[in-house]
């Protein structure tokens, strides 16, 4: 008998060891961002689940040795056999081809999947930045439906998104800008992206229109740069070096390490360009790096910083004549004058996400920006340095709402800004030498200005197909300025504080049919006068200006087809902007903020991409992004002149971008098209641009020389056709001293670049 019992308490011991439960998690091989609904099966038992929304995955009875199935759409299926239980197991699966829908937006509160949200949200993927030649971030935005990059030169360079911040003179505003999630736009809401390296980013995601209910003060969208996080684990140097037309030279190094639970890279860059134009001179180095550590409880801690020297010559605008005749030289005055730019720029920053149960988490981050600028102009040289802190902190938890899944996400994010800022006079004409000259000190500024932003949004599955989101944020903004120069006899010192502004949001996604997504949506968003724009010509600050404010209406389709092979989506949006802040140029470098009026900002978006195989070695991509826009001034009346109906200027009527890609075995070669409509070059549609057509070409070769040595070649051309054309303007530019206005930045000709890279692993 005690034999007999012995026996059962062996079988029923060995039973309950070899009957366990298991769980761990899945992972995109690239990014490292949880997969949701990816299928697992059992093969011994035949059991399958899905991953939950955060990758997670749990068998409550698994017998060991135990082999799985990963399968998900867009994905290689992947196999792993455990001969034992482990603890944190985690699963990557890599891309088989990119499915745009099935991609998780890391931007938003919520992170979700593009077609699910309701809302146009644009990507560029690493893929995407490789189209292009790699001295310039930006001229990537030029592919994305119902984004406009105006490029003067490589450090002039003003973004649009839906026509807000069209009017824009120089630079870009109205659009918030985070890498990894630290903030780039400055409190004054002044953003620029040159410096970023294209090579050193995995994915940009754009927001477009009114936004403000994630994002703070965007009226015009947002946008999300996403360094990458080194996957599967090893070490690797990549350097290389590229070479282009107007004695373009890149040097680039790259090392990558990641062990365990630790992830270091480190990025350095160097552009030097000639330039097309006369003052055309362009030097700058970069260093990023960033680093991730997941500790043993499963949070994870995140450090990035990035130091840019710039030093940057501007030819500056011409004239039509001069468009037309001599694009190649720069402004007169510029010329004499060298005006050039220069800074030192730093941005540091620290993250960590906490997971207080599987339920809610937290992701809190502080960071420090600084720049130090000097900027000899004609006029006056610049002389200013900017320091800001700040944190953004932000809560997730999921929970169920009439039995169906909820997340809700809520925080704040605040900023604090310290701005000098002086003039000084540039004797450049009094000197022989083609020079600036720093003269008398004309002007000394303090200003500093402070932000915060309360947020809070709600996903909520209704049912099965029906998926709402709702949000708003909360700013308060206020500045003061102190005044400094005592030789004048005008005081510019003050304190201000703009009203606070409510922004609510609420948007509705239906699946119509399987893969595919109609979606609604309400949006509201806002953007403060700079402290510049606040001053009077008498130089006191105006407080009757208001903060200018915008709704956007929306309806789009997201969808798959040809068994998920074709991605489509089309957008159809009204945006309905309110004291409208118009820029009112008094002299050369002197503006002031107005409020004017309204504006209607209507327009169409259309992109797809479709991916395919040929052949075991030969894949296909095709892509086709439009957009179609109907910018107008509602009603806008400025110094007696009634512009009302008239064009919004400094965006194009239309653009229209299709292209291919091909990948044989070893070699890619991309052709990209690109026509872009005219542009209204004033208020009062005067005169205007001409439409124009860009046709680019580049190739790249990849040859592995071993297991762990990998060699890259690229060549290719811009601008086949050697159109001559207007890359950007200056809105509403005056002619002074009886000489013509200078709307015009002339395009680059045909243009050549090539290189080589090296990429080892150890």
């Amino acid at each position: 008998m005690k034999k007999i019992i012995l026996f059962l308490f062996v079988i029923v011991t060995i039973t309950k060891s070899s009957a366990q439960k298991f769980s761990g998690r899945v992972l995109d091989s690239k990014s490292g961002v949880p997969l949701k609904g990816v299928e697992i099966t059992d093969l011994n038992s035949g059991e399958a689940i899905k991953t939950n929304k955060n990758g997670y995955f749990t068998f409550k009875s698994v017998a060991f040795p135990l082999e799985l199935e990963f399968c998900k759409n867009g994905f290689l299926c992947s196999f792993l056999t455990v001969d034992e239980n482990k603890v944190d197991v985690k699963v990557y699966l890599q891309k088989d081809i990119d499915q745009l829908s099935e991609v998780i937006v890391r931007s938003s509160n919520i992170p979700q999947e593009i077609r699910e949200i309701p809302a146009s949200v644009s990507l560029i993927s690493d893929n995407d930045l490789q189209r292009t030649d790699n001295f310039n971030l930006v001229q990537n935005f030029n592919y994305v439906p119902g984004v406009f990059v105006g490029q003067g030169a490589l450090n002039t360079n003003k973004i649009n998104i839906r026509g807000i911040g069209s009017r824009a003179q120089y630079s870009t505003n109205r659009i918030k800008a985070y890498i990894n999630g630290i903030p780039l736009t400055t409190a004054e809401g002044e953003l620029t992206l040159d410096d970023f390296d294209p090579e050193y980013l995995d994915r940009i995601e754009i927001f477009k229109g009114p936004v403000s209910s994630a994002f703070g003060a965007g009226l015009g969208g947002a946008i999300g740069l996403f360094t990458d996080k080194q996957r599967p684990e090893g070490s690797s140097i990549k350097a290389g070096f590229n070479y282009g037309s107007f004695n373009s030279k890149k040097i680039k190094a790259n090392f990558n390490y990641v062990k365990d639970s630790l992830d270091v890279s480190f990025y350095y860059n160097q552009i030097d360009s000639d330039g097309y134009r006369q003052n055309g001179e362009y030097d700058r180095i970069s260093l990023l790096g960033s680093a991730g550590l997941l500790n043993k409880s499963g949070n994870y801690w995140n450090f990035f910083f990035s130091y840019t020297n710039l030093k940057a010559y501007i030819p500056s605008s011409l004239n039509e004549d001069d468009l037309k005749t001599d694009p190649e030289k720069a402004a007169f005055t510029w010329n004499q004058a060298a005006g050039y730019e220069s800074y030192d720029k730093n941005i540091f920053g620290i993250s960590y996400e906490h997971n207080f149960s599987t339920d809610l988490k937290n992701q809190t981050s502080v960071f420090y920006n600084f720049r130090d600028g000097y900027e000899p102009r004609p006029f006056n040289i610049l002389d200013e340095n900017r320091k800001s802190f700040g944190a953004r902190t932000k809560f997730n938890y999921q929970t169920s709402i009439f039995k169906k899944i909820s997340e809700l996400s809520f925080g704040a994010e605040t900023m604090l800004e310290f701005y000098e800022t002086g003039t000084f006079e540039n004797l450049y004409e009094e000197n022989a030498a083609r020079r600036s000259v720093q003269g008398d000190r004309l002007s000394l500024n303090e200003q500093n200005r402070n932000y915060i932003n309360v947020f809070a949004q709600l996903n909520a599955e209704i049912t099965s197909k029906l998926l709402l989101e709702a949000g708003f944020n909360f700013n308060s903004t206020a500045y003061d300025l102190q005044d400094k120069f005592v030789q004048d006899d005008v005081d510019q010192s003050g304190d201000y504080r703009f009203d606070p502004v409510l922004s609510p949001r609420l948007g509705l996604s239906f699946e119509a049919f399987p893969g595919k997504n109609i979606y609604a949506s309400a949006s509201h968003g806002f953007s403060t006068p700079t402290v510049a724009e606040t001053l009077t010509p008498e130089g006191l600050i105006n407080t009757d200006l208001q903060t200018e404010t915008g709704w956007n209406y929306e309806i789009g389709f997201k969808g798959n087809w040809l068994s998920n092979k074709l991605y489509t989506e089309v957008n159809l949006y009204s945006i309905q902007i309110r004291n409208l802040l118009v820029a009112r140029r008094v002299g050369q470098d002197q503006y002031i903020g107005v409020n004017a009026g309204k504006a209607d900002h209507n327009g169409i978006e259309f992109s797809s991409a479709y991916e395919t195989y040929l052949n075991d070695e030969f894949q296909l991509r095709l892509f086709l992004n439009s957009n179609f826009n109907f910018f107008k001034f509602d009603k806008f009346v400025d110094l007696g002149e009634n512009y009302s109906g008239n064009a919004i200027p400094g965006v194009p009527e239309y653009m229209i971008s299709p292209g291919v890609e091909t990948i044989f075995k070893n070699l890619t070669a991309n052709v990209n098209f690109q026509a872009f409509g005219e542009m209204a070059l004033n208020d009062g549609n005067t005169a205007y641009t001409d439409p124009y057509e860009l046709l680019n070409l580049k190739l790249n070769y990849n040859w592995s020389l071993s297991q762990h040595l990998r060699l890259q070649f690229i060549f290719g051309i811009n601008n086949i056709l050697d159109e001559e054309y207007a890359a950007s303007i200056v809105p509403n530019a005056v002619g002074f001293g009886g000489s013509a206005p200078r709307y015009y930045y002339p395009g680059n000709p045909r243009n050549f670049y090539g290189g080589v890279t090296f990429d080892f692993d150890f």
